[in-house]
């Protein structure tokens, strides 16, 4: 990996703090070269490595991915076991490069239904580069948005049983620290590829001031230079929160 500043990045100040990813289009882009689903999945490996080296160029704080959803149990047997295959070699190849780079790494999911061998390959990642500071690469695994709210809201029960939490003071500041990635800002940006135009329960509430950005490449195909699309894009925007243009120009 190579951390150095590219040309063509976008200014400073309209950088993204947080990029959150759906990698969608992994079997279609295998299916097109008459591949199984799995050769797909593992030509993603090379698009999720510049994913991470493109953000440390950038200086971006914070990159999530939605690598296997909590629906994606439901895809054959054939494929989800290639996937588990290709998580814990991916783990056993990839990690000492990304601690050597300063990456922080964190799985974000129930973690519980993964295989001990596969959850301790998991944890040994996560307890080697938890004093990295370059990057925070979450790594959605088994995760779903409606999970993620409904597990807060569970948390925030129990406190409210142990005395901790009035159930009168649960708004959306108070339930926000029991979601998952609550010790990160927000994401600014949402890129999906593979040319669909949906969340698929991915964030369902980090992503609330988001920008979508859209593509029609397919995974294995986005390099640097997609991704520096989805930043140009994201540079054009104003970022309202509910103001007016007017008010956001004023303030900046």
């Amino acid at each position: 990996m190579n951390a150095a500043t590219p040309a063509g990045s976008a200014p400073a100040a309209r950088i993204p703090r947080h990029v959150a990813i759906v990698m969608d289009g992994n079997g279609r882009w295998a299916e097109r070269r008459h591949r199984p689903r799995s050769f797909g999945h593992r030509a993603g490996q090379k698009a999720v490595r510049e994913a991470v080296e493109f953000c440390l160029r950038q200086r971006i704080e914070a990159l999530t991915l939605f690598a296997f959803s909590s629906e994606n149990w439901q895809r054959p047997q054939d494929e989800v076991g290639a996937l588990m295959e290709l998580f814990l070699k991916a783990l056993d190849k990839e990690t000492d490069e990304l601690h050597g780079h300063g990456v922080r790494v964190r799985f974000v999911g129930e973690l519980g239904a993964f295989a001990e061998p596969l959850r301790q390959r998991m944890q040994a990642a996560m307890a080697k580069t938890a004093a990295n500071a370059a990057l925070a690469l979450n790594v959605c695994v088994n995760y779903g948005g409606r999970w993620d709210i409904a597990q807060a809201a569970r948390r925030a029960a129990e406190a409210v049983a142990r005395g901790e939490l009035a159930a009168e003071a649960i708004d959306e500041h108070t339930l926000a620290p029991y979601l998952c990635l609550a010790d990160l800002p927000p994401p600014d940006l949402l890129i999906r590829t593979g040319g669909e135009h949906r969340i698929s329960n991915f964030l369902l509430w980090q992503i609330a001031y988001a920008e979508l950005h859209f593509t029609d490449t397919l995974w294995p195909d986005v390099d640097q230079a997609c991704l520096q699309r989805a930043l140009d894009d994201y540079a054009r925007r104003q970022r309202r929160y509910g103001k007016t243009g007017a008010q956001v120009a004023q303030a900046s």
